[in-house]
């Protein structure tokens, strides 16, 4: 895992989650409510998730990446996605339900750009 100095990550940023479900319902029904929680016992405000999508077809890829959804969560900030990945409140909520709900995560943090 390669971590940002989320010192120097400015405003908000966009998680970008490659999604390979064991279970979907239960990363719908469980762990989205989850984390949701989570969020809210921590008192940290604008975590807003921008997309699920579901992956139609794996065009330009390899067959390794074979997904089945994309999630887009926008953060306020990266320290903002740093307290609720190193809480106490996440390894303990909702971290089990992602683990059970998935096979495999991909994450990657991005920031919008300008075109």
């Amino acid at each position: 895992m390669r971590l940002p100095d989320f010192d120097q990550v400015n405003g908000p940023v966009l998680m970008l989650n490659m999604l390979k479900f064991r279970d979907k319902s239960h990363y719908i029904e469980t762990y989205i409510p989850a984390f949701n929680h989570v969020v809210s016992q921590l008192g940290i405000e604008g975590v807003k998730v921008m997309l699920m999508s579901e992956v139609v077809s794996n065009i330009v890829a390899s067959e390794q990446d074979d997904w089945d959804a994309i999630l887009l969560v926008e953060y306020p900030t990266a320290k903002a996605f740093k307290i609720i990945a190193e809480s106490e409140a996440y390894h303990t909520i909702a971290g089990p339900q992602r683990e059970a709900a998935l096979t495999d995560l991909k994450l990657f943090m991005t920031q919008k750009t300008a075109l």
